[in-house]
């Protein structure tokens, strides 16, 4: 009897998000070009799936319009057969009509969800960077201290049933352990199908830590509520970003990384594309015997409905 082929791992990259600003790196993507150049860098390196976010080209502003999507969807989709994944997040300063809307017109294959309402600090980040280009970054950072990142059950439930007849899978962002039982919550009522995608997110101030026991924590309690019905992956902000990954990914799961959860590639190295991330987790996967999984196999892994299934 042939002996099974190696796991695969799913990579994930997120290539701009609405957490960092222009003036933290030179590399982070706020054009359309930019974005565009990202992500298919990032998907040439071993990305199957890429978690986008539109951005205002003249301010490097979160912008959660069709339009700002519609500027470089077209064009990534044309020229990669990576899983295009567009977030629902948007910014903790929109309301949740404003967030879910490009999900709910464009129809990806994938949309992230996040599971709960946090605290959501960035404010610390203003230690670190002292200079700004755009007025609107300090006031963004500063505000933070008074925070939550709003999305209620009538917010979940609002995007779960705006985007059900689309057949969008979702990437479900959990921040903490409650985040879990909201989802199993949503799934005993009905409203949303196995198998699920769960994305544990460590290291956002006012969400779950990045100690190696809080990463085991986060797994034994989705296998007590899921069991085999969901497919793990885990994203670490800043510095632990490479530390969760190789810790994940030998526990049995898959990987998220890119310039919206961190700005680097090596202690006090600024990563100069998400390409340069993609290839160091690709390499960590590789050196614990396991292979990346090509888009196709993440559709086949997380059941998606495929590229020619999307409004874009």
């Amino acid at each position: 009897m042939s002996k099974p082929g190696p796991r695969k791992v799913i990579i994930t990259c997120a290539v701009t998000g609405a957490i960092h600003t222009p003036s933290m790196s030179p590399y982070l993507p706020i054009t359309p070009q930019q974005i565009i150049d990202d992500a298919l860098g990032a998907a040439e390196a071993g990305a199957a799936i890429l978690h986008l976010h539109a951005r205002n080209p003249e301010t490097g502003k979160p912008d959660q319009t069709v339009e700002g999507f519609m500027r470089f969807l077209p064009q990534i989709k044309q020229a990669t057969n990576a899983a295009l994944n567009l977030t629902s997040g948007g910014s903790p300063y929109m309301r949740v009509e404003e967030r879910v809307l490009p999900a709910q017109m464009l129809k990806p294959e994938v949309a992230s969800l996040n599971m709960g309402s946090i605290n959501f600090g960035l404010f610390h980040l203003l230690d670190k960077y002292k200079e700004f280009k755009f007025d609107w970054e300090r006031e963004h950072l500063e505000a933070t201290r008074d925070l939550v990142f709003r999305n209620s059950f009538k917010d979940i439930e609002f995007i779960l049933r705006t985007c059900y007849e689309n057949n969008t899978r979702f990437e479900f962002e959990c921040y903490d352990i409650a985040h879990l039982y909201n989802l199993a919550h949503f799934a005993e009522r009905g409203l949303v199908k196995p198998p699920f995608f769960v994305q544990s997110v460590f290291g956002i101030l006012g969400g779950i830590g990045t100690h190696p026991e809080d990463v085991q924590h986060m797994k034994r309690t989705a296998d007590r509520l899921f069991g085999d019905a969901y497919r793990w992956s885990v994203l670490g902000a800043g510095a632990s970003q490479l530390r969760i990954a190789a810790q994940a990914a030998a526990l049995g799961g898959n990987v998220r990384v890119g310039l919206e959860d961190s700005l680097w590639a090596g202690r006090g190295k600024l990563a100069t594309s998400s390409a340069d991330q993609v290839r160091l987790v690709r390499q960590m996967i590789e050196g614990l015997g396991l292979e990346i999984a090509t888009p196709d196999e993440a559709r086949q892994i997380l059941e998606l409905k495929g590229p020619g299934a999307v409004n874009f």
